[in-house]
C-alpha cells in the first residue's frame, strides 16, 4: 500500500492537490488498516485524510531546497524501467501517476 506514496516535493510543475490527496489517502489507509472504512468510521477517516492532505500540502509548498526541481517525465521513466527490470513488465498506473 505505501509503495504507492510518491515523493511530491521539489517537482516542476509542483504537485497537484489531487496528487497530495491521493498520497494522504494511502497514508491514512495504511495507518488505520482499512482500505474502506465502515459507515461508523467513514467521517473520522475522511477527516483524517483531509488533515493529512492539508499538512502535506503545507510541507510541500514550504519546502526549501537548493537542488533543481525534478522532472516528472524522467522520474516516471525511471519507475517504469525499474519495474521492467524487477517484474519483466510495465508497472500498473497508481492514482497519483499522471495520465498520459
Amino acid at each position: 500500500m505505501c509503495r504507492n506514496i510518491r515523493t511530491l516535493a521539489n517537482f516542476a510543475p509542483p504537485a497537484t492537490t489531487g496528487e497530495i490527496r491521493a498520497s494522504a489517502l494511502q497514508f491514512v489507509r495504511k495507518v488505520s488498516g482499512a482500505n474502506k472504512p465502515s459507515k461508523a468510521n467513514e467521517e473520522l477517516f475522511d477527516h483524517a485524510v483531509d488533515e493529512v492532505a492539508a499538512a502535506a500540502g503545507r510541507l510541500i509548498q514550504g519546502w526549501v531546497t537548493s537542488a533543481p526541481p525534478r522532472d516528472r517525465d524522467v522520474e516516471i521513466r525511471k519507475h517504469i524501467e525499474k519495474s521492467r527490470i524487477r517484474f519483466g513488465r510495465e508497472p500498473k498506473r497508481t492514482p497519483i501517476d499522471p495520465i498520459r
